[in-house]
């Protein structure tokens, strides 16, 4: 089978589970789950089909969520993409080093990679978005403040650490 056509649809299943994901635990109101969820796919994409669909899913699937009305707002979505972007390079890059210490190197994409990503939408919408360019009235605010705030680092982290658990299975299943 052509490859390109493996690729777009190994892409579009994982933005679509990223979606349908999104959309059944974002009703829920936890935060930290869908969080969780949608890192775990964020790595799960990367490490199993490659930079190329790790950066797809990452700017893609925020921009299908809100055009079914589970997004955020318009104005969250660059900076949101951007974190999604900088977490699959740092596992794309630290993750796939050295196949005999996969594991210390899966730990240490964890632990940068949820750093950079809460650095960036800390940064991007908590100290820029919010304050400068949206103008949102003070409590939405502070709930999109809240939420892009250092539960992002614990949403990285968890969804990061499951999908270490069971990348290997995956990866098995995906060369058959």
């Amino acid at each position: 089978m052509d490859k390109r056509i493996v690729w777009i649809s190994r892409t579009a299943v994982l933005i679509a589970l990223m979606v349908v994901l999104q959309a059944v635990t974002a009703p829920l109101g936890y935060t930290l789950l869908t969080g969780s969820v949608v890192n775990l796919m964020l790595v799960v994409s990367v490490m199993t089909c490659g930079l190329a669909t790790g950066l797809s899913v990452s700017v893609i699937a925020p921009i299908v969520s809100k055009l079914l009305g589970i997004g955020p707002l318009w104005g969250l979505i660059p900076f949101i993409a951007l974190g999604n972007i900088v977490l699959a390079l740092l596992w794309h890059v630290i993750g796939n080093r050295k196949p005999e210490r996969k594991y210390v190197a899966y730990i240490i994409a964890l632990v940068v990679a949820a750093a950079a990503k809460f650095l960036v939408l800390y940064t991007g919408i908590v100290r820029i978005a919010v304050p400068v360019l949206l103008g949102l009235p003070e409590k939405q605010a502070a709930v999109i403040s809240g939420m892009y705030s250092y539960t992002q680092i614990i949403t990285a982290l968890i969804g990061g650490a499951v999908a270490i658990i069971i990348l290997p299975t995956l990866k098995k299943a995906i060369k058959r």
